[in-house]
């Protein structure tokens, strides 16, 4: 049987997805490509998330793409409006006839021999089919979207009432005038927080752990002001830059002064709230910068709290009940609905179970290379974005890197690049994670690390990005550019040997 080839796949249809499409399809456009997604839309997280105030955490002036301006009123936007960016951009660029749909990767396994992945694709009945490219880009996200983090409570089945994880809100769900109790604090708990309030009868927000919480005008009046005067894009790349710079001396501002910056943060939320607001709830127990600030749209989450519509409650659950959550300090919070926004699980690869030369692949023993491929997998770019600001900053430095990398394997007659890394590397303690998110901590040896240096760690900082992904050279001696030539995994990257390829 004949498989199906292409030069490239794109793996998901999301905003990193259709991102990619675009640079590749403009840059290369005589490279053939298909984009595959295991959704039956495009649209990645916006489409899978549909709880109530759905919107972006970061502002769309470096969450958009950078060849197109955001246009929408509102900097931090609705999750429709979203949607519509992104099937925007693919309409406008002709992604749409590139993309199949409910085309979910299984596998993929790599073939040095002839310089091939055969990727094997579940169908929505359920049946199976293959596919081949020279070069695959993983544009599936970091968490697994069949699946959201949930703790083990005691007593969790015991509760008689009805429980929501936000990643799977029914659309059913009538919450008017119910008792509802929010678990979380980060940006999907305090979202939903203000949203829920305008129809349930009480809201309360339980949070084992405060999160850094700030208001944000969700207009931006100094991108307002320029498209009075310069064309969209202008306005546009001028806002974005402004946002980049900030962004980057806030961060050093606070790697420099963590202690003032932290009664800062917290001493703003106070004020927000008002005399009678206990700075607990709002004072976490680590430093500024060391997971996402909670960014909440014109004081909504802070409104609702002074009108006695939201309640924040901090402390720890003993366990759950019939009627409720019985907490650690005594108090008994009464619910009709509770609301578990307890987090993500991380997933490398976007699930996929991959295999070079006849061995398997572990997630877990996988070295980053300059945060966007990994050690010895040949022929593929994971589209990553960045932690601690927009996603899509580094998406864009990402595709742009990629579509020069592809145009200089045509130039030389290479037909795999790989990223190589011996036994030395991998045996050399590597740097920490400086992002101390739930969701990171729990993902520890199940997702790939940073070694020890240069080109194995990544900074998250556009800027050094910018160096050494857009200006830097693409054969900088970093990579192995190659014929086919086998890969033998180290001793330190190997798993138990695959037995079956997907090719066969």
């Amino acid at each position: 049987m004949t498989i199906e080839r292409f030069d490239v796949v794109i793996i998901g249809a999301g905003l990193s997805g259709i991102g990619a499409a675009r640079y590749l399809k403009t840059r290369l456009p005589g490279k053939s490509f298909v984009v595959l997604e295991s959704k039956p839309r495009m649209g990645g997280t916006w489409d899978l998330f549909r709880y109530p105030g759905i919107r972006s955490d970061s502002d769309m002036h470096t969450m958009g793409y950078a060849f197109k301006p955001w246009k929408h009123p509102k900097a931090i936007s609705d999750g429709p409006s979203i949607i519509s960016y992104i099937k925007e951009t693919a309409a406008e660029n002709d992604i749409d006839r590139h993309i199949r749909y409910e085309q979910k990767v299984i596998s993929a396994s790599w073939v040095s021999e002839t310089s091939t992945w055969t990727l094997e694709l579940e169908q929505a009945d359920g049946s199976r089919s293959q596919i081949a490219c020279a070069f695959i880009f993983s544009c599936a996200g970091y968490y697994n979207h069949h699946e959201g983090y949930l703790p083990e409570w005691p007593g969790y089945h015991d509760y008689k009432g009805t429980l929501v994880h936000p990643q799977f809100w029914p659309e059913d769900l009538d919450y008017a005038g119910k008792r509802v109790v929010i678990i979380g604090s980060g940006a999907t708990a305090v979202t939903l927080s203000p949203a829920l309030a305008e129809k349930a009868a009480e809201v309360i927000q339980l949070q084992r752990s405060p999160t850094y919480v700030v208001s944000r005008p969700s207009e931006d009046a100094f991108n307002t002001f320029l498209k009075r005067f310069l064309p969209d894009q202008l306005a546009y790349q001028a806002t974005r830059w402004r946002t980049i710079i900030a962004g980057r001396l806030r961060a050093k501002r606070f790697a420099k002064d963590p202690q003032g910056m932290k009664k800062m943060l917290v001493d703003l939320a106070v004020a927000e709230v008002g005399p009678d607001c206990d700075p607990k709830h709002f004072t976490p127990d680590y430093w500024p910068g060391q997971q996402r600030i909670c960014r909440v749209p014109d004081s909504d989450m802070f409104k609702a709290i002074r009108s006695g519509k939201v309640k924040m409650v901090t402390d720890k659950i003993e366990r759950f009940d019939a009627t409720g959550i019985q907490l650690a300090s005594g108090q008994h919070l009464d619910a009709d609905i509770i609301v578990t926004a307890t987090g993500l699980v991380l997933q490398a690869l976007g699930g996929v179970k991959y295999a070079v030369d006849g061995q398997r692949i572990e997630p877990g023993k996988l070295l980053m290379f300059k945060g966007f491929m990994y050690s010895n997998m040949p022929n593929l770019i994971y589209f990553t974005g960045y932690f601690n600001a927009s996603w899509t900053l580094k998406v864009d430095l990402v595709a742009d890197y990629a579509c020069r990398l592809l145009k200089h394997m045509d130039e030389t007659g290479a037909k795999q690049v790989t990223p190589r890394a011996d036994n030395a590397v991998f045996a050399k303690p590597g740097i920490p994670n400086r992002f101390i998110s739930g969701y990171i901590r729990r993902a520890a040896g199940r997702v790939p690390k940073m070694g020890a240096e240069f080109p194995w760690f990544t900074e998250q900082n556009y800027f050094w990005d910018r160096k050494t992904l857009l200006r830097g050279k693409v054969d900088d001696g970093t990579l192995d550019f190659s014929g086919p030539k086998p890969v033998v995994l180290p001793d330190l990257q190997r798993a138990e040997p695959v037995l079956q390829q997907a090719a066969e």
